[in-house]
């Protein structure tokens, strides 16, 4: 899987207390280790939000129609599926043990929001917050101690971390990251209307690799469009959105390697793993510039909007992503 487009926090005005705290440099640098990039750690959020809003069964693609419930459900959600991916040992106070250390975890998908228990303090946590309408997430280490917190006001009496300690007393792993796009949430609503007009799932994944084209569409976009069991063969040639909208001149490009170079040739971001990209082109004329691609015998462009309708070619034979 290749990296997201981001970079690392950068902590360069930590507090004394925070740059001389040796568990927090120990459990800072293990999570690097384990995730230079931080693009396990977005798919992991990602993936946690898609499980929330279960399109697949609900067709719901947007964080405010969750019930409160499963809104509160979140962080243990996150708290659970990030264990999964990293393999955390289980803590013996806090939820993990992290490169020997105790560390909880805590969510929050309104920033500076994250509900601290009075049994964390001493302690390290782990803050994530994560935001689908800003495509943006966050994620440091923060030494618990009291005086760094507001006071509980609720009847858990759950603590929050004190506004003006959050530049300096949290060490960033990675701040304002993107977050893989929830392309229905982004979409203009009018294309988004237009996808979901059909009552027929194969209809509704058609139309929507007419609407959204050379952007990512992650599989749980499809599978809420789709909203059916077998949602991949929708997809695919034979019948699925790929064969149908060939006499378009529409590529579909799934995450096969040979695929990926597809994409890349016509200098569009290649598809990660479960991902899909499509776009419409043409045969490369002498008007034509830019990035071409070999299908067929012949040599293919990203078309332009004055560009006539042809077929489009087939793609190579199937290679999986390495």
């Amino acid at each position: 899987m290749l990296p997201i487009d981001t970079t690392a926090a950068q902590n360069i005005a930590l507090s004394p207390e925070v740059q001389n705290d040796a568990e927090v440099a120990l459990v800072h640098a293990e999570l690097l280790r384990l995730d230079p990039t931080g693009n396990r750690f977005a798919v992991v959020l990602r993936d946690t939000i898609d499980q929330l809003l279960n399109g697949e069964v609900t067709g719901r693609y947007d964080w405010k129609t969750l019930f409160k419930t499963e809104k509160t459900h979140a962080g243990t959600l996150v708290e659970i599926n990030l264990q999964r991916e990293f393999r955390f040992t289980d803590g013996l106070i806090m939820d993990y043990r992290i490169a020997g250390i105790e560390v909880d975890c805590k969510y929050s998908q309104k920033f500076g929001s994250w509900m601290i228990p009075p049994e964390a303090v001493g302690h390290l946590c782990l803050l994530v917050w994560a935001d689908d309408y800003k495509s943006q997430w966050s994620s440091g280490l923060f030494r618990v101690r009291q005086e760094w917190l507001n006071p509980g006001g609720n009847r858990d009496s759950k603590l929050t971390v004190a506004a003006e300690h959050r530049r300096d007393k949290i060490m960033w792993l990675w701040r304002d990251a993107k977050l893989p796009e929830n392309v229905l949430l982004h979409m203009r609503p009018q294309d988004r209307d237009a996808v979901f007009a059909s009552k027929y799932g194969q209809q509704r994944l058609n139309e929507l690799f007419r609407r959204v084209q050379q952007r990512p569409i992650g599989r749980n976009v499809v599978r809420t469009v789709a909203q059916q069991k077998d949602y991949m063969k929708r997809v695919r040639g034979n019948g699925g959105s790929r064969s149908a909208l060939r006499p378009e001149g529409i590529l579909i490009m799934g995450d096969y390697d040979s695929h990926r170079a597809v994409a890349v040739q016509l200098g569009l971001q290649a598809p990660r793993e479960g991902e899909f990209v499509s776009v419409r082109v043409a045969r490369a004329m002498p008007h034509h510039h830019g990035p071409s691609c070999s299908l067929d015998g012949h040599e293919w462009v990203v078309a332009g909007e004055n560009d006539p309708v042809e077929t489009a070619p087939a793609l190579p034979a199937h290679t999986f992503i390495s």
